[in-house]
């Protein structure tokens, strides 16, 4: 008889964080106002998308609404989302109370009115409005980093977490030098050569900032919906290491001089470290999915498979576009009409696709999960996450966004008006119904809380000894 003892298995089992999670929640009022701006300005976004029909033909690049359409996706929806969860679920996650929740919440302020601003400018083609707003963004995004180093700084337990956070900061810092010298380009005054800012800007938000951050949480979140463990942590970790040296990789490209050659050089490394980074989440994500206790996701499921095969698609378009750029003359320092349309498709995989995607489907499972655990927090038999949840919404939800995703793709090739009024349809239908959804939630969260103070001052009082 063998005296050995099987291997056990010490993976960490996804939620066991939520223990003794009521005492580190913020008000209710904070997360959610940030998730209600990120809603609000994903239905703006296709509004201003429908504003740009007439003028999308002619459209290559530059102020306009297009580009306003991109920042209230970017900055409006992904970066308050990012906020609003990086607040709540990583002191909840880390286990640690949650810091100066006041400044959490009034960051909320300058944030819409600086981004409505900023939105404004873009659209009107009105710099000084545009830089105005940037110069207030800035400023919240620089409290909002503070917060989330502090954070990192005490966290325990979760080293491909914090990892990934660091890198996400970092990429934060590039983003905000980068927009800041954008900002300047519009009002003559320049920091960086415009292509280089611009290339900068992409990288470190939409990568750096907003990958990072959701390769992140997604070893939490994901985990903790599918019943699942965690992902080991050396895995976490490489991942991390990949998704680091790409950012270094795409800043050097754009701050370090040299020739077109070399640039192209640095940016197909760092385009290939982006690809194992993604790589190493998508074969972790995938394991978390099949071996949970819960297998069937449904609705989010099927947008994180989305989500993951456009943020393939938005890799590929990228490799595609770098080697056409190598083949041309002058190592494609002029942009063609295809590299041209190659670039915008890859923002379509990555934004819409790719991040919204991912980002849909866990608000949908993590907003009526952080209303219940409010609820919880009121009443001893508080209302489910399902009980919350208006899931005709999320299926209305789900069919616009996976139209308007159909649609902007010969909006993007024909340079067709009516091809993208109509992707701003159906995006702004799938924008509304999310909306209907979170309205409908507070409205039942309100509800619970008034049946709980009305229950417990119906109840009757106690009798002491006679």
């Amino acid at each position: 008889m063998s005296s050995k003892r099987p291997a056990r298995d010490t993976g960490k089992l996804g939620g066991l964080f939520l223990g003794g999670a009521g005492g580190r929640l913020l008000p209710a009022s904070v997360p959610l106002r940030w998730f209600a701006a990120a809603a609000f300005f994903h239905l703006w976004a296709w509004l201003a998308l429908a504003l740009a029909v007439p003028t999308w033909p002619q459209w290559h690049g530059g102020l306009g609404w297009p580009l306003a359409a991109l920042h209230a996706l970017t900055l409006g929806t992904l970066v308050a989302s990012a906020i609003g969860a990086s607040l709540q679920l990583l002191p909840v996650a880390s286990r640690q109370p949650v810091r100066w929740p006041r400044l959490a919440g009034w960051l909320w302020w300058p944030f819409v009115g600086g981004l409505a601003l900023l939105l404004l400018g873009m659209g009107l083609a009105r710099p000084p409005w545009l830089a105005a707003g940037a110069a207030v963004l800035l400023a919240v995004l620089a409290a909002w980093g503070l917060l989330l180093a502090l954070n990192l700084r005490g966290a325990r337990g979760m080293p491909g977490v914090q990892a990934h956070g660091w890198i996400a900061l970092t990429a934060l810092v590039l983003l905000g030098a980068s927009a800041a010298s954008l900002a300047l380009l519009w009002l003559g005054r320049p920091l960086l050569a415009p292509d280089r800012a611009r290339a900068l800007h992409l990288a470190s938000g939409l990568f750096g900032l907003m990958s990072m951050l959701v390769f992140g949480l997604a070893a939490i979140l994901l985990p903790m919906f599918a019943l699942a463990k965690v992902p080991p942590d050396r895995q976490q970790l490489g991942g991390a290491a990949a998704g680091g040296l790409a950012l270094a990789l795409a800043a050097a490209a754009a701050l370090l001089p040299g020739s077109d050659t070399a640039l192209l050089a640095l940016r197909a490394l760092a385009l290939a470290a982006a690809a194992a980074a993604f790589g190493v989440h998508w074969h972790a994500m995938r394991r978390v999915l099949a071996s949970g206790m819960r297998r069937e996701l449904g609705r989010t499921a099927r947008l994180l498979r989305l989500s993951w095969a456009m943020a393939a698609v938005a890799l590929a378009l990228a490799a595609a576009r770098l080697a056409l750029q190598a083949a041309a003359p002058g190592g494609g320092a002029e942009p063609s009409a295809l590299t041209d349309a190659l670039g915008t498709l890859f923002v379509v995989a990555a934004v819409p696709g790719w991040l919204l995607g991912f980002l849909f489907a866990i608000l949908q499972r993590i907003l009526p999960f952080l209303a219940s655990m409010h609820a919880a927090r009121q009443r001893p038999r508080p209302p489910t996450p399902s009980a919350l949840t208006l899931d005709a919404a999320l299926a209305w939800h789900e069919r616009g966004h996976f139209a308007a995703l159909a649609l902007l793709v010969p909006a993007v090739l024909d340079r067709s008006g009516p091809w993208l009024a109509l992707a701003a349809a159906a995006g702004g239908a799938g924008a509304l119904a999310f909306c209907v959804f979170f309205v409908v939630l507070c409205a039942r969260l309100l509800r619970a809380g008034r049946a709980a103070g009305a229950t417990s001052s119906g109840a009757p009082r106690a009798r002491g000894p006679a």
